[in-house]
């Protein structure tokens, strides 16, 4: 039976096993043989990130050819106007490539959210802005330069979605097991 585990990563934890003496990685919080991460989240990311016994549904989850929805929720600094949002929406120009559009939209701060360790810069004079976009690509530090080059630099970044799965309920280095469903692609 194929295992799959939902862990809720917390910021400055390493997407792996192995590591180096100054961050904690994924073997402080799972103690389990045999699992391995499905894709990467940046050590200074936090939230979503699948890890399975199975080497063909890892591949299916992480790689960027199938395409998987991944939601986030992003603290940006400022408040984008209409424009900054259009053009993540249409895609962004990253000149070494243009993203995929993105489904993006103004949001609450998230209902129930942990604070971060070490909690995020305070600007005084500078506003924050949530939102939530989602990808399907998923390239190194996509998300935050997409929203760099709109002019809006990421203050904090949480995975809270990559296809049916989610963190809900999952506090910091939490994780639960989950059961395979169909993973949607483009075509859905």
């Amino acid at each position: 039976m194929t295992r799959i585990l939902l862990f809720n990563k917390p910021w400055g934890v390493i997407s792996q096993f192995s590591g180096d003496d100054r961050h904690p990685t994924l073997k402080d919080f799972i103690r389990l043989p045999g699992v391995y991460p499905a894709g990467r989240l940046d050590t200074d990311s936090e939230g979503l990130l699948i890890l399975t016994d199975d080497g063909q549904l890892q591949h299916r989850i992480s790689h960027p050819r199938h395409k998987l929805p991944k939601t986030y929720w992003v603290q940006v600094e400022g408040i984008p106007d209409q424009v900054a949002l259009k053009k993540l929406g249409a895609g962004v120009d990253l000149a070494d490539f243009v993203t995929s559009p993105a489904k993006t939209r103004v949001m609450e701060e998230p209902a129930g959210l942990w604070p971060r360790t070490p909690p995020i810069r305070f600007r005084k004079n500078i506003p924050a802005t949530w939102l939530e976009l989602t990808i399907r690509e998923g390239k190194n530090r996509q998300v935050r330069r997409m929203t760099a080059k709109v002019g809006h630099p990421t203050l904090r970044l949480i995975r809270y979605r990559i296809g049916d799965w989610t963190i809900e309920g999952l506090p910091p280095g939490g994780w639960r097991e989950a059961q395979v469903t169909r993973l949607r692609g483009p075509a859905d």
